[in-house]
C-alpha cells in the first residue's frame, strides 16, 4: 500500500516520526510539498544551529566529512533516516520505501493526499520557518 502525505503546514519532527513508523510497518510513503514543512522556533536560532552543523567536518580528511544536505527533500529524508534503525536491514529496507518530492509531481497531482492532524503547524503557538526558507539560507533556490 502506498501512502501519499502532503507536507504543507506539517511540523518536521512530528511528521518524520509518523512517517518512520509507517515505513517500519511496511508501507510505501511518498511525501509531497517538502518545501512547505515547518520547523518550530525562532528564525535566527534555527539558522545558527544549521550554520554550526554545516561547519562539522572530519578530522582526518575534511573533504570526506559528513554530507550536509541543503535541499528541503534531502533534509526531510535525513530526519526520517535518523528515526529509523538504519544500521539494521529492516531500517534500510524501510528507508528505501520513502520518496520525498519538492512540490507535487504530475503523476501524483490527482491522487488523494493525507495530512496528519497531530503534526499540524496550527498547534504551534510560537514562531516557525519552512524548509524552503532554511534551504534558501543554506544557499539553495527552491
Amino acid at each position: 500500500m502506498t501512502l501519499i502525505v502532503d507536507g504543507t503546514g506539517q511540523i518536521l519532527g512530528r511528521l518524520a516520526s509518523l512517517v518512520a513508523k509507517r515505513l517500519l510497518q511496511g508501507e510505501r510513503v511518498i511525501v509531497v510539498n517538502a518545501e512547505k514543512i515547518v520547523i518550530s522556533g525562532k528564525r535566527q536560532t534555527i539558522f545558527k544551529e544549521y550554520d554550526e552543523w554545516m561547519e562539522v567536518r572530519g578530522r582526518a580528511n575534511p573533504r570526506k566529512g559528513p554530507k550536509h544536505y541543503r535541499k528541503p527533500d534531502d533534509i526531510f529524508r535525513q530526519v526520517v533516516r535518523g528515526m529509523l534503525p538504519f544500521k539494521k536491514a529492516k531500517g534500510r529496507e524501510a528507508f528505501r520505501r520513502l520518496r520525498v518530492h519538492i512540490g507535487v509531481p504530475e503523476n501524483l497531482a490527482k491522487a488523494a493526499k493525507i495530512s496528519f492532524p497531530e503534526a499540524s503547524a496550527s498547534r504551534l503557538k510560537g514562531k516557525f520557518i519552512t524548509l524552503a526558507e532554511l534551504s534558501h539560507h543554506l544557499g539553495v533556490e527552491v
